[in-house]
């Protein structure tokens, strides 16, 4: 088997793609990035918000986004939507 390269570039926007997913559910069930951070053990937005924007290099962690499928109510994989190469390549 081959072995698969990624530029930076490509993680960027895949870590960007999965933020938008989050943040769009999030907004879809009138959930604020407070409350979504207090329900998963953070005191403050800080990391919610970095991570749904995609900035300071943020993302979401595997572990993060199974505490906020739990706190959405909803399967973790909805979070990778839309999330393919063509997606990422071609933004």
């Amino acid at each position: 088997m081959e072995s698969i390269e990624f530029s930076n570039q490509e993680l960027s926007e895949l870590h960007r793609l999965i933020g938008k997913n989050v943040a769009d559910i999030r907004k879809e069930k009138g959930i604020t990035q407070l409350d979504l951070a207090l329900s998963i053990g953070y005191l403050s937005t800080s990391v919610i918000a970095k991570a749904e924007a995609g900035t300071e290099g943020r993302h979401f962690s595997t572990e993060q986004l199974y505490k906020i499928s739990e706190a959405l109510q909803v399967n973790m994989a909805v979070f990778f939507n839309d999330v393919n190469k063509r997606n990422i390549i071609g933004n």
